[in-house]
């Protein structure tokens, strides 16, 4: 039987190792959830909707123990563990309080005696999901689903094994009804039969774009809906009148979080000639007073990255701007003898045709550009094959708002990092994803809108 071992990034200590299900194993847990479907979309959405206020109930509860995985499975910091764990339980309270309102039929006026719009669910979604953010990733997919009265299979990271069954076991302790929510773990190949097979309806992925173009193409194979949330190299945009002080503290908050290993968070950071030189210095300076650690430490700033393959590929970028002539003002290597630390770092100099600029960079990596005005500003910004998000920072909020519908992104703030927000419809364009997440809309994704006409 094929196997996977659970290693702690920090150390390469191994947390567990864990034998993975056949095909037939996993087609098998599949069918169970598809007939175990037919009862959840039957049982009525005040009883969903209950199941869904109790796992908000047991995630709290469970805090603690669940966020340690996540810290010893990919290095997350406790204490953004526990935050992440506490959005889950968040994102069940909003759509246990507003999903009534956001699935009640629709009525409009016809010629005909009666015209509704109702919203079904299609059946079981596979969830394909990433180890960055292991809980919430999986449940910003599962809960809309399932509330709507779709069933979900997991296939999580092989990353992230614990989590995954982790996830799973906080159903179960909520008292959710047996197979409406399965865990997978399985050999990537199996993916695609799971895809393919007759009891799966839907897939949802989150994870690079080269993945993800396989995974729509096994989806459109099938005729399949599929939701993919993809790669991201949101601009972070500083133009002359911004708070220089506060754009460059945020660039560093909004860049560091889980070791820089977010889709959604800044990855250029395009700054008018007028106060360049100003926001590096600054951004410098809060860089260099990060400490990097061990995430149980409480001092730690930054962990460890979620594995080798991550700081190979750093090192690789960050190598390829020092060659094209950047500079690296602080950070720029690997951090200690042991473990999958890389420094946080800091280049300026960049230029256009650096990697750091054209491919995403899922690490602690500022890469500073400058521009001579706005307009080059947001030409660079959409000079891009990505799409998830963006920020512009200014006093002038009229102009940001301007500028902001002018980037070709799923997400723009103003004076905000982009970044997603239960409350709020998250996802990309371009080839960062196709579909929605969170809100209604996120309701709505994988459903029927199932039109009822009565002559």
């Amino acid at each position: 039987m094929p196997k996977i071992n659970s290693v702690n990034p920090a150390d390469g200590s191994l947390n567990k190792e864990i034998e993975l299900l056949t095909d037939i194993q996993a087609l098998h847990i599949c069918r169970s959830v598809k007939s175990a479907s037919e009862n959840w979309k039957n049982i009525g959405l005040d009883t969903r909707i209950g199941y869904i206020k109790q796992l908000a109930i047991v995630l709290r509860e469970r805090k603690t123990e669940y966020a340690r995985l996540a810290t010893i499975e990919m290095g997350r910091l406790p204490k953004d563990a526990e935050t992440e764990i506490e959005r889950c339980a968040a994102l069940c309270d909003m759509y246990a309080q507003n999903s009534a309102a956001w699935l009640k039929d629709e009525p409009v006026s016809t010629e005909f005696r009666k015209s509704v719009i109702s919203i079904d669910p299609i059946g079981v979604v596979l969830a394909l999901m990433p180890w960055n953010f292991p809980y919430s990733q999986v449940l910003r997919c599962a809960i809309p689903a399932m509330v709507v009265g779709n069933a979900v299979v997991l296939r999580h990271s092989s990353n992230v094994p614990m989590c995954g069954m982790a996830i799973e076991d906080a159903f179960r302790q909520a008292g959710f009804p047996e197979n409406v929510f399965r865990t997978v773990l399985t050999e990537r190949k199996t993916v695609s039969k799971l895809i393919r097979s007759k009891f799966v309806d839907g897939v949802s992925f989150t994870g690079s774009t080269e993945a993800g173009r396989g995974i729509a193409k096994l989806a459109a194979s099938s005729i399949k809906k599929c939701v993919l949330e993809l790669g991201g190299s949101n601009p972070f945009i500083v133009l002359k009148d911004a708070d220089i002080g506060l754009a460059a503290r945020q660039a560093v908050e909004t860049r560091m979080p889980s070791c820089g290993q977010s889709c959604s968070a800044s990855k250029r950071f395009i700054v008018v000639n007028d106060v360049a030189e100003e926001f590096e210095r600054r951004v410098v300076e809060h860089v260099r007073a990060l400490k990097v650690g061990n995430p149980d430490d409480p001092d730690t700033n930054i962990g460890p990255l979620a594995n080798i393959q991550q700081v190979r590929a750093l090192e690789d970028q960050v190598n390829d701007a020092r060659q094209r002539g950047a500079r690296v003002e602080v950070g720029g290597q690997r951090h200690g003898a042991t473990g999958c630390f890389f420094q946080p770092t800091v280049i300026t100099g960049v230029k256009r045709n650096m990697k750091v600029m054209k491919e995403e960079v899922f690490g602690p990596v500022i890469p500073i550009i400058r521009v001579r005005n706005e307009k080059e500003a947001i030409r660079l910004a959409n000079a891009t094959e990505f799409g998830l998000g963006g920020s512009v920072w200014t006093t002038d909020l009229q102009r940001g708002e301007e500028l902001a519908r002018s980037i070709d992104a799923g997400v723009v703030c103003v004076n905000r990092g982009a970044s997603s927000d239960n409350r709020l419809p998250f996802g990309g364009v371009k080839k960062s994803g196709i579909g929605r997440e969170f809100s209604r809309y996120g309701l709505l994704e994988f459903a029927n809108i199932r039109t009822v006409i009565v002559a």
